[in-house]
């Protein structure tokens, strides 16, 4: 419930603030909501602006949403070996010293995010350090520095900004064309959303594509950091995890695992079976 409300309250503050900004920018600039350049103005504001809102505010959000613990001062063997590891492997990265942060659940997972790759977060969940061992840990912290190190969470915001600009855009093209010659405002309602949904299943298709993309090379990335024979164990334990993922929104892109769905397109992470078969493939 905590989660939900917090999401709910964090996107219901971007939109006072997109709407603040069009209600300001707009008169200023002359552009009126019925011409198609003001409706591209206000898709862009609201599509990329909202993404990249959300990218800046994400480790502040990520660490409230599953109650993240920051390792200020380590406290015991655990967390000195986390700290190290990760200091190690972001200098091997080229990457700046990311916060490191613990949660509590049972399931077995990890993720990044951050707008800056020098100002990032890396959190482990505790199902995680208590079901994988050092080695396997290592490969999924190494998966999480590549997440970082190769800029995904600017691209993957950078892509689904762009999807949601031509989605919110281009649904409201066709139901003008669609609805044109009537004044019946609740069937252009209607078919503004029906084309939103089909066009946004649309978008997911291509932005699930890219992160599957990506995920084969964070999977390179932890095992050039840690080993491949450490990432290739480390996600032969994944398989054996019959916990449901609690990571919700842009954090379930940039976990170790992701959650099931009903087609392959629609997943954020390829199968795990095709992850490791791309690492011995490699080697």
């Amino acid at each position: 419930m905590k989660r939900i409300l917090l999401f709910i309250a964090t996107n219901f503050a971007i939109l006072i603030v997109l709407g603040i900004i069009l209600n300001v920018v707009l008169p200023l600039l002359g552009i009126h909501l019925q011409d198609t350049a003001g409706l591209l103005f206000i898709s862009a504001v609201f599509g990329l602006g909202g993404s990249f809102i959300s990218l800046a505010i994400s480790k502040w959000i990520a660490k409230r949403s599953v109650g993240a613990h920051v390792i200020e001062q380590p406290h015991n063997a655990q967390e000195h070996w986390l700290l190290n590891t990760v200091k190690r492997q972001a200098a091997k990265a080229g990457v700046g010293m990311p916060e490191v942060a613990i949660y509590d659940s049972p399931e077995i997972n990890a993720f990044a995010t951050g707008m800056n790759k020098n100002n990032a977060l890396v959190a482990v969940s505790s199902g995680l350090l208590d079901n994988m061992t050092a080695d396997e840990a290592e490969a999924v912290l190494g998966h999480e520095m590549s997440h970082i190190a190769n800029g995904d969470m600017v691209t993957m915001t950078l892509l689904q900004g762009v999807m949601n600009t031509f989605v919110f855009f281009f649904a409201r093209i066709v139901a003008r064309a669609v609805s044109r010659g009537s004044d019946n405002q609740f069937f252009y309602f209607m078919t503004v959303m029906a084309f939103q949904i089909i066009f946004g299943i649309l978008a997911s298709i291509i932005v699930m594509w890219f992160s599957r993309y990506r995920e084969f090379h964070a999977d390179a990335g932890g095992a050039h950091l840690a080993g491949r024979e450490k990432m290739i164990n480390a996600l032969k334990r994944l398989q054996g995890d019959k916990v449901e993922s609690q990571l919700n929104g842009q954090l379930v892109a940039f976990g170790i695992s992701g959650k099931q769905a009903f087609s392959e397109l629609l997943m954020s992470h390829p199968p795990l079976e095709k992850r490791i078969k791309a690492l011995q493939r490699q080697a």
